[in-house]
């Protein structure tokens, strides 16, 4: 069975689904009651997931400057960030916790998205 099944299309998709949750949830669970920065971090993630969507190369880019793999180096940067979040700005055990479910459905989704296959130079 192929690990990696999730097509570029079906990722994008995911993208946007995901960027509503990180704009609305914050709000809906009250993340900004022990740091406004818990709240707006997540806003700010979702707010720069769409942009860098629509500049993807896939189905659900508009612009398509940025490659598909580019897309999923900013994913996982998005990652990395949502995990260190809670200790660098000292989170509440709950805020932290959404911070790190967050981070891991992002990689889940990396891990389990096709690669981009390379361009064969045939100089």
């Amino acid at each position: 069975m192929k690990l990696q099944f999730l097509t570029p299309t079906l990722h994008g998709a995911l993208d946007y689904t995901a960027a509503a949750a990180l704009i609305v949830l914050p709000f809906l669970l009250g993340l900004g009651a022990d740091s406004p920065i818990a709240l707006w971090l997540s806003v700010a993630g979702g707010a720069g997931l769409v942009l860098y969507s629509l500049l993807t190369d896939y189905a659900f880019g508009a612009a398509r400057v940025l490659s598909y793999g580019v897309h999923l180096v900013l994913d996982l940067l998005a990652a990395a960030a949502f995990l260190a979040a809670p200790f660098l700005f000292g989170f509440a055990a709950f805020t932290s916790y959404y911070y790190f479910v967050m981070a891991g459905g992002v990689i889940v989704v990396v891990a389990l998205s096709e690669r981009p296959t390379p361009a064969i130079d045939e100089s």
